[in-house]
């Protein structure tokens, strides 16, 4: 009899803003077909293109209020004077499935949903969480500068949210310093297969 087919996984990456969480994500989604992005709720009106359910599933706040009453969140949290959240619901649909989901979420979100994991069983066994930083935080620094978004006040300030983030590093399953694109491309698949392999998600043939 062939092995069973690994247990699905619930993979979060966190980093410090400029650390290179967005690209990386949508290279591993590029990379692995059979992973799926978890699509956040939000209370903001949708923006020219986005599709409902697609980009992000949008409610109005009394809906919002009401399933953060209700416990349906695992994590959720106000963004300039809108609300975004995280749907329990929508990642157990997708691991039941039998999907690979992917969470890109900011460290305070991902401690929220580490706490959280604890207590929904599906979702402790499915869940890995990765720490990306970059090496230095003068390469942060340059990062931030080559965006050319922000002013130079908004970078420091940045920069110093950044120290009080990195630290939380140990408390992720996984540290992946950022080196190039396809140099953290390359070792978070390397986490992934392993994850994979781990034998809790996985079956030997039978001989």
């Amino acid at each position: 009899m062939a092995a069973k087919k690994p247990a699905p996984l619930l993979i979060l990456i966190s980093a410090p803003s400029g650390g290179g969480k967005t690209t990386l994500c949508q290279q591993l989604l590029a990379a692995r077909p059979d992973m799926m992005r978890a699509v956040t709720c939000t209370t903001r009106a949708p923006r020219p293109g986005e599709q409902d359910g697609v980009d992000y599933y949008f409610f109005d706040e009394a809906d919002f209020r009401r399933r953060v009453r209700a416990g349906e969140f695992i994590e959720q949290a106000m963004v300039f004077g809108r609300s975004y959240g995280i749907l329990k619901s929508e990642l157990l649909n997708k691991l039941r499935s039998g999907r690979d989901v992917l969470l890109n979420v900011d460290v305070q979100g991902a401690e929220t949903i580490r706490k959280r994991a604890q207590k929904e069983p599906e979702l402790k066994r499915a869940l890995v969480t990765v720490f990306l930083t970059p090496p230095s935080i003068n390469v942060l620094r340059e990062r931030l500068q080559k965006r050319a978004s922000d002013a130079p006040e908004e970078i420091q300030k940045r920069l110093g949210i950044a120290r009080q983030e990195v630290a939380q590093w140990k408390h992720f399953d996984y540290l992946l310093i950022s080196l190039s694109v396809q140099g953290d491309l390359q070792r978070m698949l390397a986490i992934v297969e392993a994850e994979k392999m781990r034998a809790g998600r996985s079956s030997a043939p039978e001989f």
